[in-house]
């Protein structure tokens, strides 16, 4: 499926009116994240060894995989004045920026706490539902050479303005490297204890808790197939957020923006990991060769130029469609995780847009302001799951308990229906204990 292109740039080139248009989409969105039955295996034993052994074996797979000599868990635990020393010795920019950021998603997701509420029936009955936030949650963030502040305050701020008690974050930290950043926006949003683990030994101690970590209600975060085949493994025993896929974005452009703009903007999710997707939409052939063109020339400008361009090669794409109905209809079989709008008019394209993560609206909405400081949550459902998922947010946080409290008069009125319905099922009990409330 790969074609190059003359200015050394190696993308697949679709258009509609292909005949084996559907065949090759399809094979281009295909992707299969499922981890092997090696890595279940691993992935068992860790589970049972830290089920079993607690903390000793959290030191055990610490030392092994992440390189690591410490004798005790009290070397993998950092108090809230590191946390605190991290956030003031980090240079003023950096801490302005995280806070800056922190700020907008604290604001953002203040606005979907919901409520509870109740209503009074005729006959005095009361109905409604009680909104609670989790007792405790889990935090897991990608740790080692790699820095992920922006998924410290994406995770957690969440959870803290949905009120949950108690924040628990864990980052690996492999031949011992610790970032401060990550350290810095754990302080700013407001976690409660930090674990220097990772891997799949990492969710076992949040989901099974230790001598030392604290079980959690809830597991949420990015990691590598290991983490991904654990919070699977473990869902049942706690919640998680969802098993996420590489990178995604979908651009659809009117053939008005700036060729530049849209190349970065398609690398910007490429640079992830090989991976990752990029697709560019237009039914502008001209445009799609000028974006073409400036992809090819900035491509060597970037640090991450090969995993780039391995990233387009396998699984990026320039697609020409007849017109902005079969644009539509492209965005909604994709589903994408990020979708560009880079249109004259984008409001006007919302009503259409039934699936897609997150939608970044006119030319100059940039995904990558997305995934740092707009607001909205970076954790967004990829792989097509946005046809059934929703971004990570306050509510993910919160359950809700349904209340029912009946009047004598509600009571006899709602227990002969449901005297009806269980003799019909042949549960006498149930029938009988609604019977007995029954006014003559």
């Amino acid at each position: 499926m790969r074609e190059a292109s003359a200015n050394s740039l190696e993308i697949n080139r679709l258009a509609t009116s292909d005949g084996d248009f559907d065949t090759r989409l399809e094979a281009l969105l295909a992707w299969e994240g499922v981890s092997d039955a090696e890595v279940q295996q691993r992935v068992s034993g860790i589970l049972a060894a830290v089920q079993q052994r607690g903390d000793a074996a959290l030191v055990e797979y610490s030392n092994r995989l992440d390189r690591l000599s410490v004798a005790g868990m009290a070397e993998l635990t950092l108090d809230a004045e590191r946390l605190r020393q991290a956030h003031d010795n980090l240079p003023a920019e950096q801490r302005e920026a995280l806070a800056h950021a922190a700020e907008r998603i604290r604001h953002y997701h203040e606005q979907q706490k919901p409520t509870s509420w109740q209503y009074t029936e005729a006959d005095g009955t009361v109905l409604g539902q009680q909104v609670t936030p989790l007792d405790r949650a889990g935090i897991y963030v990608p740790g080692g050479k790699a820095a992920y502040p922006s998924s410290v305050l994406m995770n957690a701020i969440p959870a803290h303005v949905a009120g949950v008690a108690e924040i628990v974050m864990v980052v690996p930290t492999p031949d011992g490297v610790l970032n401060d950043l990550v350290l810095a926006a754990a302080y700013l949003a407001g976690v409660d204890h930090v674990f220097t683990i990772g891997g799949a030994q990492a969710v076992a101690a949040l989901a099974y808790g230790t001598e030392t970590v604290p079980r959690v209600d809830k597991i949420v975060g990015p990691g590598n197939i290991y983490v991904a085949t654990a919070k699977r493994a473990v869902f049942g025993r706690v919640g998680i957020d969802m098993i996420a896929g590489p990178s995604e974005i979908l651009v659809v452009s009117d053939g008005q923006t700036d060729a530049d703009w849209l190349a970065m903007d398609l690398f910007s999710q490429a640079e992830h990991d090989e991976d990752a997707q990029a697709i560019l939409i237009s039914w502008d052939a001209e445009h799609l060769e000028a974006v073409a063109e400036a992809m090819a020339r900035q491509l060597p400008t970037l640090e991450r130029e090969n995993i780039v361009r391995a990233s387009l090669a396998s699984r990026g794409a320039l697609i020409h469609c007849r017109d902005q109905d079969e644009a539509l209809a492209l965005i909604n079989r994709v589903a994408p995780e990020h979708l560009e709008l880079s249109v004259a008019e984008p409001q006007a394209w919302l009503p259409q847009v039934r699936h897609a993560g997150a939608i970044f609206m006119g030319r100059h909405t940039a995904e990558a302001l997305g995934d740092y400081c707009a607001g909205p949550n970076h954790v967004l459902p990829t792989s097509g799951t946005a046809r059934f998922s929703s971004p990570l947010g306050v509510y993910d946080f919160q359950k809700r308990s349904s209340l029912i409290q009946c009047s004598p008069q509600g009571a006899s009125r709602l227990g002969t229906t449901a005297s009806v319905l269980a003799r019909g099922e042949s549960l006498t009990a149930h029938a009988r204990s609604a019977e007995y409330r029954i006014r003559d």
